[in-house]
């Protein structure tokens, strides 16, 4: 019997993505859904006996354990064969694929969670005499850094989208499913 894909998905988690991709491949896998902490927020303890980082997405497959959204596309990619999800190796198209599936986590998610990191300190219910010390520093945060750099990859993602259909060139690919959780 073939070996079965697991993967483990945390609710409202960047692991959508790999199930996306999953269904796009055809592949025959199950889901184990967990749950984060009602206070925390945070994956629960589960998820470390599955991988030391403890966060979602995690795919096992038999004795392999993959950790990191990108790594864990190239993983799939690699052992599904027959599909058009990642451009030619050597094309531009290939390089630009690389670079989209590194960017979204490398360089547009950390902004991201630095936002909604910020937006969480303005709307926190803290003591009235210190609320408006948190929101002065979220704001300066957001004035002097978050706002401008924002800006300029959504400018980034949009000229590449105005001279292009996809990330990658002309065809829908992996990385337009690695790109969608920070969109």
């Amino acid at each position: 019997a073939a070996r079965m894909i697991t993967l483990h998905h945390l609710e409202n988690s960047r692991s959508q993505r790999i199930a996306w991709l999953l269904e796009e491949l055809g592949a025959d896998y199950e889901v184990k859904v967990y749950q984060r902490d009602p206070v925390t927020i945070l994956a629960p303890p589960e998820l470390k006996a599955v991988h030391p980082l403890g966060k979602s997405p995690i795919v096992s497959d038999g004795d392999v354990t993959v950790a990191e959204s990108g790594a864990i596309i190239e993983y799939l990619l690699d052992k599904f064969t027959g599909h058009s999800l990642r451009p030619d190796a050597g094309t531009s198209e290939a390089r630009e694929f690389t670079f989209w599936l590194h960017y979204a986590e490398g360089s547009v998610m950390p902004l991201m969670l630095m936002a909604l990191v910020m937006h969480r300190i303005e709307t926190a219910p803290l003591p009235f005499f210190i609320r408006p010390v948190a929101k002065g520093i979220a704001q300066k945060v957001r004035g002097n850094f978050l706002d401008d750099n924002i800006q300029r990859h959504l400018d980034i993602i949009n000229q590449t989208l105005d001279s292009r259909p996809w990330f990658a060139g002309d065809r829908f690919s992996a990385a337009d499913i690695q790109m969608s959780y920070c969109l």
